[in-house]
């Protein structure tokens, strides 16, 4: 078989070559098509909802919060699956949707169905919200500076205060 190829090749010269062209011409062709990225978004259709309520323990934020907050948002269509999970003064429901579901509509259906769900939660509680629009690419560091020990009355977080060299202490989490 291999030998037949061989000489057809031999003896189709010119045929081959053009073919080769061809195909050069088809590689450049869709090169050129090939949408690159140079860090390709991998992750899927989510929708993130925060609720921050510093002064309660992870059970109440789980029976208040993060369950309802689950309940309601299992009932959008296109949804793959509802994941959560709840810490000390913190609940986060991701709700994450099929690839064919546009990321607005699935944002708007998730507003809509917070709305509800507010009314569940009791007051004192937190108020959930959605999460800005990014991608697993996009939230990469985290920071928070503090400023050193005696310089607390000085620089306070609310005020607009020039920077100044050594006030500053960073602490960070990835």
């Amino acid at each position: 078989m291999l030998n037949r190829i061989i000489q057809f090749s031999i003896r189709q010269k010119l045929l081959v070559g053009i073919m080769m062209l061809a195909l050069i011409a088809w590689g450049i062709y869709s090169l050129r098509q090939l949408p690159i990225d140079a860090l390709p978004d991998i992750t899927n259709n989510q929708v993130q909802i925060i609720t921050s309520s510093p002064s309660n323990g992870a059970e109440d934020i789980e029976r208040f919060v993060t369950y309802p907050v689950e309940q309601t948002m299992a009932t959008i269509p296109g949804i793959e699956e509802v994941r959560s999970f709840s810490r000390f003064g913190l609940s986060v429901v991701t709700v994450v949707f099929k690839e064919n579901v546009e990321i607005y509509w699935a944002r708007q259906q998730v507003s809509e169905r917070l709305a509800e769900v507010e009314r569940t939660i009791p007051k004192g509680i937190g108020t959930p919200e959605i999460a800005p629009l990014t991608t697993g690419l996009g939230e990469i560091y985290q920071y928070v500076i503090h400023p050193k020990k005696g310089y607390e009355k000085n620089m306070m977080p609310q005020r607009s205060a020039p920077f100044k060299t050594g006030l500053y202490a960073a602490s960070s989490s990835a």
